[in-house]
């Protein structure tokens, strides 16, 4: 039986990368915009900023508790991520070279070889970065998953907590006071494919007791992410990602909050399910094509602030999506575009 919360989340959370593509073009400007503007930039920022964390708890709730061989593995899933991304990493190279020509840079063709296995390397685009991460944590699925089907929630929440303190002595004001004891085995984003297990496999007493833990990580998470970064900006002047990143406590707090809320929740209005499903079968090429959208829209002047940034960034975010939609969903309509269009 298919659990749809998964696409629930899986929904929300593509919507949330584009809205962070969208909000942070803020960013550059926080010294010279309005108050005003500043604010609302990093609210809708702060608000997005749950779903890569989210992408990451669903691959462990979904995958480790699958008892797939390697081999199967690497079929099913790393080939099905591979595939899609290589070839839109093409499209992304393809179009900087047309960028590049347009501007009247002209290389040679071992130039231009040398330069696609550069963007190959570091990723075509800015966004690509998630690709690579979640490639790396992928490798780790066929054994960490062992483990944790093998293992009791006590040890689940061992390895959670030595975690959870990487995370804290990692941010700039703690980094001082962190002893020297190796934990970099226990960092990263394969704590978060840990913790979407455990969540999923966690069971409350009551769905009140869930959504009240949930609302209060959220209202915790985002409440800390907002006024952090404004903080950082009125005392330095200048805007600071910490309290953005996927690795910081807040974020930690707030994407586990989102999970624990829409976990084991449905909707049942259908034409919100039609359009939940169509979104969710299309996720991860929404997820690779977007920006590519979003900088072509920047180009006619649709960005987070063409009306006013209240407006603007939540209309932004709904143009990409459907246009990003569209492009998905005919390319993989093309022979063989199943295999391409994410």
């Amino acid at each position: 039986m298919k659990t749809f919360w998964y696409d629930n989340l899986r929904v929300i959370a593509t919507i949330g990368v584009i809205g962070i593509h969208v909000s942070s073009d803020y960013q550059p400007e926080s010294g010279t915009i309005p108050d005003y503007s500043f604010w609302i930039g990093n609210i809708f920022d702060s608000l997005s900023r749950f779903s890569v964390p989210v992408f990451v708890m669903l691959s462990g709730a979904l995958l480790l508790p699958k008892a797939d061989g390697i081999r199967t593995f690497w079929k099913k899933r790393v080939m099905r991520l591979l595939v899609p991304f290589l070839f839109w990493s093409s499209i992304y190279t393809l179009k900087s070279f047309w960028d590049g020509y347009q501007d009247g840079v002209r290389l040679s063709f071992g130039g231009y070889l040398q330069e696609m296995l550069v963007q190959w390397r570091d990723g075509s685009s800015l966004h690509f970065w998630y690709v690579y991460m979640i490639f790396g944590v992928y490798l780790f699925v066929p054994i960490i998953g062992r483990w944790v089907r093998n293992s009791t929630p006590k040890e689940q929440l061992y390895f959670l907590g030595i975690w959870v303190l990487t995370i804290i002595w990692g941010q700039p004001l703690l980094e001082a006071l962190k002893p020297d004891i190796e934990l970099s085995y226990f960092s990263g984003f394969l704590g978060y494919l840990v913790l979407g297990y455990f969540l999923n496999q966690r069971k409350f007493q009551s769905k009140r007791q869930q959504n009240s833990i949930a609302l209060s990580l959220i209202g915790v998470g985002v409440v800390s992410t907002v006024l952090g970064t404004y903080l950082i900006h009125y005392y330095t002047g200048k805007y600071e990602s910490t309290f953005y990143e996927c690795l910081s406590p807040n974020i930690l707090l707030y994407s586990s909050g989102m999970f624990l809320l829409l976990k084991d929740k449905d909707i049942s209005f259908r034409p919100l399910v039609r359009i939940r499903d169509f979104i969710s079968k299309y996720s991860y090429g929404v997820f690779l094509v977007h920006v590519l959208v979003f900088f072509q829209l920047q180009e006619f002047g649709i960005n987070w602030n063409f009306v006013t940034p209240i407006v603007g960034i939540p209309l932004t975010v709904i143009i990409c999506l459907l246009i990003t939609l569209l492009i998905v969903y005919i390319v993989s309509k093309l022979p063989y575009g199943k295999y391409v269009s994410g």
